[in-house]
């Protein structure tokens, strides 16, 4: 699978992990001592909507283009705020209740939305291995003293920044799955990553393509001892493994407290919202409890 991301922002994975991440932010807010996000795949941080590779394949039209075509009722609408904050931030507008497809410029990846959730104090590390991509983030980024942009293969960033100096924090893992044995460097990276930093959150993305992959690597995370892992998949079709990409997950370590009923609340609403065929969905489980 090549998740090449310029092709693909704003589609509804986009939706799913940038709305939870969102979600986590508000959680590490809640305290008042500083938090810091490492984010290990970064990409270039801020997408073109009109852009060459976004307009091939217009897949923001049946993500976020159908989150903005109504208003959600309560309590997703305040659910989904935060993340819908950040997307009008970047498209110049002061307010999620002024922004509109036809307003949608720019979509913002992950970076973008991180530091949409950063107090002063808060900080933030983002890792990207494409030099070209790394410069754009890095100029995206220029004059910002929360957020820095290293040039690093994210496997490696979770060797480099871990533990936080805060001692809390998140960790947002979103590989971009061009080449096969993805989810056992997940699995390899997250038993590494909790030995230097157990008690942070660890947030991870991935695709859902063959059901049987998915089923081994869930036994696999089960084997490695690790507790409070929350899952939340998504499809807006049924999954196959041959066809284009129509489910994706989230799988948690340490998920902040009510997180899970709140992805709960808001994850089959948007499924319905964004349901191009049989087989849509959203079920959020625990894979190992506390």
């Amino acid at each position: 699978m090549n998740y090449r991301h310029a092709f693909h922002a704003g589609n509804f994975a986009d939706v799913v992990k940038h709305a939870a991440l969102a979600r986590i932010l508000v959680h590490l807010t809640a305290k008042e001592t500083p938090f810091r996000v490492l984010d290990t795949h970064a990409g270039i941080g801020l997408y073109d909507l009109s852009g060459d590779e976004a307009s091939r394949t217009g897949e923001w039209r049946d993500g976020i283009g159908r989150v903005l075509a109504a208003p959600f009722a309560a309590p997703v609408a305040e659910l989904i705020a935060p993340w819908l904050e950040a997307v009008a931030r970047v498209n110049g507008l002061t307010s999620p209740a002024h922004l509109t497809a036809e307003r949608l410029a720019v979509y913002p990846g992950s970076p973008l939305v991180i530091r949409a959730g950063l107090r002063r104090d808060d900080r933030a590390v983002v890792t990207e291995l494409h030099p070209a991509d790394a410069r754009t983030l890095a100029d995206l980024f220029a004059g910002d003293a929360r957020l820095k942009v290293v040039e690093l293969d994210g496997w490696l960033a979770l060797k480099s920044f871990l533990p936080f100096k805060e001692r809390r924090g998140l960790v947002v893992i979103d590989p971009p799955f061009e080449k096969p044995g993805e989810f056992d460097r997940i699995t390899r990276g997250l038993v590494e990553a909790t030995r230097r930093f157990a008690g942070g959150t660890y947030l991870i993305w991935h695709p859902i393509k063959d059901l049987r992959d998915l089923a081994r690597w869930r036994e696999d995370l089960q084997a490695t001892g690790l507790r409070r892992l929350l899952t939340a998949d998504f499809a807006v079709a049924a999954p196959a493994a041959d066809g284009p990409l129509t489910a994706c997950g989230l799988t948690i370590l340490n998920p902040p407290w009510k997180l899970a009923d709140e992805l709960a609340t808001m994850l089959p609403p948007l499924a319905e919202r964004l349901a191009i065929g049989p087989g849509a969905s959203a079920r959020v489980d625990w894979l190992v409890p506390e």
